[in-house]
């Protein structure tokens, strides 16, 4: 009875955190096959590499149990995929099992965000708010409803310096910070550069209270030593190596096309002498680029009010937080600036914003939503400080509108939410399921009731990686893919590509429209025969050659052809 007692007592001394985890859940998981409106080739080589070790202990490639995943060449870390296949164990290889851990991670970074903050400055009040705009955030919202690595990450890291801060106090949480923060670099690569950088900044900053453990209980400080650099050294090791650098390599500053601009540069400059090549070079691109790209971070169109230009990681128009909080954002860093006693408080959660931007900068397509995901939930903190202090003054001055300042509060910032939701649900899923690459789970169900008919299966590469579609809504045995005679894989311009297995052959949409309208060329070498047998036709729409019937045609959600289905 006592203990039911004790029970009933905690979950009223908590209910209120415990109604915004519930609300954060419900958010996430409501309709999560629904919107986004499809998975995109990222989470299908999630979802089928963690079937992959699931079934075989092996990759799609046939590594052993790999600690990076080579994929398409882009190499994926690998702790979001290993309990992708803890996930496809109980609810199988779908959806829901593959976007599941971002969703789970997702709550439990507003739990631990509530545990940070109450930690760092001591005040439930502040946690719970922080917790809540969390909770209902576009920027954690709509991150945590697809299969990305970030979010996972993110909640590490908030994990990890929540029990950083437990740990000043009960030294043994020391080394659950060490593994929490060492788990996030091998999650997510902007945690490789944001992780170090914070760790350092948190060193500095109870540098103090560091050395009296130290002084008290050594075997703490050197197992968690021990335990960073069990994570850091290989993760360092890794990143000088090729498929470290691999997925870099595709979104860096210094691409082919800075490389032109830089010559074009040089070569257009009035300038005498060698001044041209001192002025223009890769050095000064890439500095006055990433320059440019961290402040654009800061922008208030990035943040409240235009959001991200990457489709995948925002709603379009819409900011990654409601533009109601903008001037407690304003109010919150003044009071963070001027009014906390504590300066380890300010200091921690400046930095923290300050650093939050450098792996994203370090990219093209900056800002990103997605690669400057670290900023969570420093934006929500210093908001919570503005929001409290402005009720706090209203109601030392004017007592008697303090409730209308909190119902006004309330009022726009639900209209908001509402705006948000209304447009994700409905305008967003429709008008853009093409960059989800919606239409291939259609293809692969009238593929595969109607496998037998025909000897070759044509698909066209246009919208990306077709095979790997194929391999998880069929699903295909992952050692039957392996060891399948007729699989044609090659290196090519920094990718791995998929020509071919089984009957299936996947073309270049360009090369399906040829001289031969039933003779398909492949990119690898070597073509497809279709002139003596039955074949079925994957195309874009109109992209047909003569003689070719058309049998179905799947559409995107906006109505617009996604694919057209022939037969010759």
């Amino acid at each position: 009875m006592q203990r039911l007692i004790k029970i009933l007592s905690f979950v009223r001394g908590n209910l209120l955190i415990f109604l915004i985890i519930g609300l954060a859940l419900i958010l996430r998981f409501g309709g999560l096959t629904f919107l986004p409106p499809s998975l995109n080739w990222d989470e299908v080589s999630h979802g089928y590499n963690a079937y992959s070790i699931l079934q075989t202990g092996k990759d799609e490639w046939g590594f052993t149990f790999p600690t990076i995943f080579r994929a398409y060449g882009d190499y994926k870390l690998p702790v979001y995929i290993y309990l992708t296949a803890v996930s496809e164990f109980f609810l199988g290889l779908n959806e829901l099992a593959v976007r599941l851990p971002s969703v789970l991670a997702g709550a439990l970074s507003v739990l631990f965000t509530y545990l940070l903050v109450i930690e760092l400055t001591k005040k439930r009040s502040l946690g719970l708010v922080s917790a809540f705009l969390l909770a209902v955030g576009p920027w954690s919202l709509f991150l945590s409803r697809i299969a990305v690595e970030a979010n996972l990450s993110l909640t590490l890291i908030i994990s990890g310096i929540y029990f950083f801060l437990k740990g000043l106090r009960n030294s043994k949480f020391l080394i659950t910070a060490s593994i929490l923060l060492g788990l996030s670099v091998w999650t997510y690569n902007s945690a490789r550069i944001f992780v170090p950088l914070i760790l350092v900044t948190l060193i500095i900053l109870h540098y103090e209270k560091l050395l009296k453990i130290y002084r008290k209980r050594k075997t703490i400080i050197y197992s968690s030593l021990f335990i960073i650099l069990i994570f850091f050294l290989p993760m360092f090791w890794q990143l000088v190596n090729p498929s470290g650098q691999a997925r870099y390599g595709w979104v860096e500053i210094l691409d082919e096309g800075a490389i032109v601009q830089i010559n074009e540069s040089r070569g257009s400059s009035n300038l005498p002498g060698i001044l041209p090549t001192l002025a223009h070079n890769k050095a000064t691109f890439f500095l006055k680029t990433f320059i440019s790209n961290y402040f654009s971070h800061f922008s208030p169109e990035f943040l409240f009010f235009e959001g991200g230009s990457n489709y995948q990681f925002s709603v379009p128009g819409y900011g990654l937080l409601y533009s109601i909080n903008l001037p407690f954002f304003l109010i919150g860093f003044f009071v963070l600036a001027f009014r906390t006693k504590d300066k380890r408080i300010s200091l921690l959660v400046a930095s923290w914003f300050l650093i939050a931007p450098i792996a994203s900068s370090l990219t093209r397509e900056a800002p990103h939503a997605l690669r400057s995901i670290v900023f969570l939930p420093a934006p929500q903190i210093i908001i919570s400080f503005g929001l409290i202090s402005s009720y706090t003054y209203v109601k030392k001055r004017w007592k008697n509108i303090a409730l209308l300042f909190v119902g006004g509060y309330a009022f726009v910032l639900l209209a908001q939410i509402e705006s948000y939701a209304k447009v994700a649900l409905f305008e967003y899923r429709e008008k853009y399921s093409w960059s989800w690459q919606y239409g291939y789970k259609q293809v692969v169900e009238y593929v595969k009731s109607n496998y037998t008919r025909y000897d070759k299966i044509i698909v066209t590469k246009k919208y990306g990686e077709p095979h790997e579609f194929f391999l998880f809504y069929w699903p295909w045995e992952p050692e039957e893919y392996r060891n399948d005679a007729n699989l044609n894989r090659f290196y090519q311009s920094n990718w791995y590509w998929v020509d071919s297995f089984d009957k299936f052959y996947f073309v270049n949409d360009w090369q399906i429209v040829g001289d031969d309208p039933e003779v398909f060329v492949l990119e690898s070498g070597g073509e497809v025969d279709c002139r003596e047998i039955n074949c079925l036709l994957i195309t874009s729409p109109g992209n047909v050659p003569t003689g070719w019937s058309k049998v179905k045609t799947i559409n995107f959600l906006n109505g617009e052809p996604a694919f057209e289905i022939h037969e010759n």
